[in-house]
């Protein structure tokens, strides 16, 4: 999701009644920060724990980025990695924008390792949720991901994205905790005038419900999914700690712990 702080979210129960229910049956980060402005080198960030000297949102063309990467570490590793993103025009594209997509939210796009099969529409989601890959991302365009509130369906971008989080993936949301699955909500940035404070709730499989209010950003999540997975952490995923006091370890045999 986009460009909303933590307040203007959690409480907001008139524009995001699915999310605070979310942040209620799930993990939810009290003190949660984006790492910059604005969005392009935040979705950096989180995917790949830099920014690679990406400062703006202009599009990224040309050679692509050839660093280490979430999608490209967990494909090296024997895993499986895909990005669904709504209105990209067609699986593998390249484009910046096309209708309400735009590249500048689509990170694994800029990597050498990460084939183009990785790189799907939104469309291309699976409703058999068993066939998944091992981790995914879900970009919605920008109606839906709160970025833009005119033109879209709801006035409100609030309201706008909370409706698409529910009509889409609720479903997988029920699915999670039965299946031994995860699913995370978060932001890129906040509007520019919370101190970068975002929404970020973990709902799912092994998770302990509660307010939780160790500081954390888009870093500390990177590594989280790594550690899962047994991967290095990378970037400034390296100079954090993975989020472990949200998990019920006493279900735990080995690994992450």
């Amino acid at each position: 999701m986009e460009n909303h702080s933590y307040s203007q979210i959690i409480g907001n129960f008139a524009k995001a009644p699915y999310i605070n229910a979310l942040a209620a049956k799930g993990a939810n980060f009290t003190q949660s920060f984006a790492i910059t402005h604005p969005s392009q080198p935040n979705y950096l960030d989180l995917y790949a724990g830099s920014n690679h000297g990406v400062t703006n949102d202009t599009c990224l063309v040309g050679s692509p980025l050839a660093s280490s990467n979430l999608g490209g570490q967990l494909i090296a590793a024997g895993f499986t990695f895909v990005g669904y993103s709504e209105d990209l025009p067609a699986a593998g594209s390249t484009v910046c924008t096309s209708g309400l997509y735009a590249r500048k939210h689509n990170p694994w796009v800029n990597f050498s390792d990460v084939p183009a099969a990785s790189n799907q529409p939104f469309t291309a989601m699976p409703s058999d949720f068993s066939t998944l890959p091992t981790l995914s991302f879900v970009v919605p365009n920008q109606c839906n991901d709160m970025h833009n509130g005119s033109g879209c369906t709801l006035t409100s971008s609030v309201a706008n994205g909370d409706v698409w989080l529910q009509a889409n993936l609720d479903a997988y949301v029920q699915w999670a905790p039965g299946h031994n699955s995860l699913f995370i909500l978060t932001f890129d940035e906040d509007d520019g005038h919370h101190l970068n404070q975002i929404t970020t709730i973990f709902v799912g499989s092994l998770v302990i419900p509660g307010n939780y209010s160790d500081r954390i950003d888009h870093y500390s999540v990177l590594a989280t999914l790594e550690a899962m997975y047994e991967l290095d952490a990378i970037g400034g995923a390296a100079a954090t700690v993975p989020i472990t006091a949200v998990w019920d370890t006493r279900v735990f045999s080995d690994g992450f712990d």
